[in-house]
């Protein structure tokens, strides 16, 4: 299965492996808003909402240039890389997230910037959709969207 996903999908399922032990839900490949793509967002237990970003390599992250717009959707903003990423690339003051396809761990907490209550709503919502949606699209493959 692992050999079916790309370097950043593999971290993906390694991060979403440990948010959940924390009692977080995540949903992969999440649109917050227009134009906006992030590799995971995670729902926790009292209504935070954090974004990780996995980069596979140098590369990955050097051809980024979207993730400041990124940090205006979230409480929390984290990287997640796997052991071998040069770390010191990544901005002090952001997440960071050691990964693997199995699981991960979290190596640096990123200060807390609380979303706004209109903002941390609308978001919820869409969060709470897209997960739905998609797990009616596993139970139901065949249907069509209206």
């Amino acid at each position: 299965m692992t050999d079916l996903l790309q370097p950043g999908q593999r971290l993906a399922r390694g991060v979403c492996r440990h948010l959940r032990s924390l009692d977080f839900a995540c949903v992969e490949e999440f649109t917050p808003d227009r134009g906006l793509r992030v590799d995971v967002m995670a729902l926790g237990p009292k209504g935070e909402l954090w974004v990780v970003e996995c980069k596979s390599s140098r590369a990955d992250f050097t051809s980024d240039s979207k993730w400041q717009g990124y940090l205006d959707w979230c409480d929390r903003y984290f990287w997640a890389v796997d052991s071998a990423f040069p770390c010191d690339l990544l901005p002090e003051n952001t997440g960071l997230i050691l990964a693997d396809a199995y699981d991960a761990e979290i190596h640096r907490m990123p200060d807390l910037h609380k979303l706004p209550a209109a903002r941390r709503r609308a978001l919820t919502q869409r969060f709470a959709r897209a997960a739905a949606l998609r797990l009616q699209a596993t139970r139901d493959p065949e249907m069509t969207l209206a």
